[in-house]
């Protein structure tokens, strides 16, 4: 059996990407705050199964309970391979350095650093204990290599995360594990994220009336329009092991 763990899959890419893991007959455990009663109805009509843990990934304790449940679910007697898809994130704070208020800097750093290196920590760990296939996905940004204003917070943590990536691709071949460790960097894509974005002040960020240009254009990508490239990747026989991937390599435009 192959599963599949998609934390943030109420909505926008999470749900786009548990889906494309049922239709092909995957069994997903999503991770978020809201059950999505689409991919349940989903799962019935391509008979897999959809398992969801309710977690509040910034609340500490939620999330090591979370972790528990998800792991439980995920490394089963008949599992063979187990995706996990670190996709859960916030933008907010956007906001200029000076003007950053603790209480969000600490919970965005909890959703977009923490949580995902936990997960992997922890998944790593029960897939070697297992003896079963590990393939992880973290959801990164192009944010991670470029500053932008206003986005120091999150493209702090974007860039943590790719480090941390490559960190554990490296010891994963040093210690000669067949588990698989990339970054995906979808690039713009139309989510309730992009709303956020267009919502902020200008005094905060710079560049907003860019963004808002480009949901008014029509150049942003639907999130099944990723999900799919991040599948048809998946399915490529030679991955390179701790790389950041990004959207914009792997379509023709």
């Amino acid at each position: 059996m192959q599963y599949a763990i998609v934390t943030g899959d109420s909505k926008g890419l999470g749900q786009a990407i548990a889906t494309e893991f049922i239709e092909k007959g995957i069994h997903v455990i999503g991770v978020s705050r809201t059950y999505n009663h689409s991919l349940e109805q989903l799962a019935k009509e391509k008979e897999a199964d959809y398992s969801h843990i309710r977690c509040d990934f910034s609340d500490t304790d939620d999330l090591a309970q979370g972790i528990d449940k998800v792991m439980y679910l995920a490394f089963q007697k008949d599992s063979e391979m187990v995706y996990l898809v670190n996709n859960a994130g916030v933008i907010d704070p956007i906001e200029t350095v000076g003007n950053l208020e603790a209480d969000t800097l600490y919970k965005h750093m909890q959703i977009n650093v923490n949580t995902p290196i936990l997960m992997m920590n922890r998944f790593l760990k029960e897939a070697d204990e297992q003896g079963v296939t590990g393939r992880i996905i973290n959801i990164t940004s192009g944010a991670a290599e470029k500053s932008v204003h206003g986005w120091s917070v999150y493209s702090t943590g974007k860039a943590a995360i790719n480090r941390f990536t490559e960190t554990t691709a490296l010891e994963q071949k040093e210690a000669g594990k067949e588990h698989l460790v990339i970054a995906f960097s979808p690039g713009v894509v139309d989510t309730d994220m992009q709303g956020e974005i267009r919502s902020a002040d200008s005094s905060a960020f710079a560049d907003v009336d860019k963004f808002k240009q480009l949901k008014e254009k029509g150049q942003l990508r639907s999130p099944e329009t990723v999900a799919q490239v991040l599948m048809q990747l998946l399915e490529q026989q030679e991955i390179e092991n701790g790389k950041v991937y990004k959207l914009y390599d792997l379509i023709e435009e």
